[in-house]
């Protein structure tokens, strides 16, 4: 995992940078709206240099009694240069960007497609406690509801309802994270079934990790939302206790997201 962990905070450092380089872009496109027409030429002669004013086709000498002027000018020329560098910066970023969303990780492609390895690294990702693997082991409630949902087979074992779900539980199990799926969560009157239900690597500490696949969708979220609610009305905070994860059809979750809260909250 630390080849695929640095190589993931390559990546997201570069998504973060292209961020900042968009909005840099964007304010200097509004700033040089505010100057004034015409680029501005020094021209060296002998020790001095005379000013001159350019439109594309010609130059006219500008005085130093124009020197506000001159000096707005210089201003316009710096940001246009810098604007031009800052689009060749975006430029490399991008085709980075474009070729790491096209390569298939050989390794993650290994875990989720090939059923013969799983089964042979398994024993290689069992939690390093005894306590928490006779745990992690043990018979639990699951959530009998819409049975016909479960097909995505993972390297855990289990078997899930979606592609997110399938990413986030073989981040877990390759990080040797003690957890259970769809696992009882009883809440005074009533049950819940957590996604994932988590135990700390070194403290033991409980977590519970939702995520919500249809947040494009009015009444699924509307229904998150409630949850939400509900789990914190019974002491389990959203960052604390609690881990989400959201997406769309449009922005779908990815493994660099779950990498990196496995980091923050496991590691």
């Amino acid at each position: 995992m630390i080849k695929k962990e640095v190589f993931t905070t390559l990546y997201e450092k570069i998504l973060a940078e292209q961020q900042r380089l968009k909005k840099q872009i964007h304010s200097i496109e509004f700033q040089l709206k505010s100057f004034p027409k015409g680029k501005i030429i020094c021209a060296r002669n002998d020790n001095r240099y005379k000013w001159y004013i350019s439109d594309g086709h010609t130059s006219t000498y500008l005085p130093k009694k124009e020197r506000k002027l001159a000096e707005q000018l210089a201003a316009k020329k710096y940001l246009t240069l810098l604007h031009d560098d800052l689009i060749h910066e975006i430029q490399a970023l991008e085709f980075y960007i474009k070729h790491h969303e096209a390569y298939v990780e050989k390794a993650e492609h290994l875990l989720l497609s090939m059923s013969e390895y799983q089964k042979l690294l398994s024993p290689f990702f069992k939690p390093l406690s005894k306590e928490l693997l006779e745990w992690m082991n043990s018979p639990y409630e699951h959530n009998l509801k819409y049975p016909e949902q479960l097909t995505l087979k993972t390297i855990s074992g289990h078997t899930v309802r979606s592609k997110s779900e399938a990413l986030i539980d073989m981040a877990l199990h390759v990080n040797k994270i003690p957890f259970r799926y769809e696992c009882a969560l009883p809440l005074s009157d009533i049950v819940l079934y957590p996604d994932f239900t988590i135990r700390h690597p070194q403290t033991g500490n409980f977590y519970y990790w939702e995520h919500f696949g249809m947040m494009d969708d009015l009444n699924y979220s509307k229904q998150a939302y409630s949850k939400l609610q509900l789990y914190t009305t019974h002491g389990i905070v959203p960052s604390i206790q609690l881990i989400t994860t959201y997406e769309t059809k449009e922005h779908p979750l990815n493994s660099e997201t779950v990498d990196h809260i496995i980091r923050e909250y496991f590691t």
